[in-house]
């Protein structure tokens, strides 16, 4: 049963990676309602593939590797070209990119991978929703209401910014710490 569990389950972050470039293509042709769909079904998919595998109560180790980078993908498909289409400056790009890369790189040196603290999921969770409201698609509704969540997406993925560095020193703080009492 735990085979065919962690089979569902990678199957879901597969699919999920194959979505990245599907949206990729959708935003860079100017299809945002595709784009929106896939993202939110990308969303949807890391939601049950988590879910999943918590009930079985055991993660593969494929899985713990490859689900948190096509996590980060989903992410960092729509923000490159939110970048690339002047919507967020290009430090955006670097600053989550040096936040995941320092995340990453502590938590892959845990014996568990490391489990993610509390904020890093508030932080995902606002930044996900932004991106869902910088990406909206204007032929939805009202130029006005688009524009108020295009507005707010901004907003939200800013929040998230600070987020993920109140979860950086989550993590790091902590362990500069115990490095430092071990030096004594």
């Amino acid at each position: 049963m735990i085979l065919t569990t962690h089979r569902f389950a990678n199957s879901l972050t597969i699919f999920r990676a194959t979505i990245c470039m599907t949206i990729l293509l959708n935003l860079q042709h100017h299809h945002r309602s595709w784009a929106w769909i896939f993202l939110l079904l990308g969303g949807i998919t890391d939601i049950l593939d988590g879910v999943i595998i918590r009930k079985a109560e055991k993660s593969s180790i494929w899985g713990a590797t490859i689900d948190p980078l096509t996590d980060k993908l989903l992410v960092f498909v729509p923000i490159i070209w939110l970048t690339y289409q002047g919507v967020l400056p290009i430090c955006a790009i670097w600053g989550l990119l040096a936040r995941e890369l320092l995340i990453s790189t502590w938590r892959g040196n845990q014996r568990n991978g490391g489990p993610a603290s509390r904020i890093g999921k508030y932080k995902t969770v606002v930044q996900f929703t932004s991106l869902l409201l910088l990406i909206f698609p204007v032929t939805w509704f009202k130029t006005s209401v688009v524009f108020f969540f295009h507005g707010l997406g901004w907003l939200l993925f800013w929040f998230s910014m600070i987020l993920g560095l109140y979860s950086a020193f989550e993590y790091l703080v902590p362990r500069l710490n115990q490095k430092r009492a071990s030096n004594l």
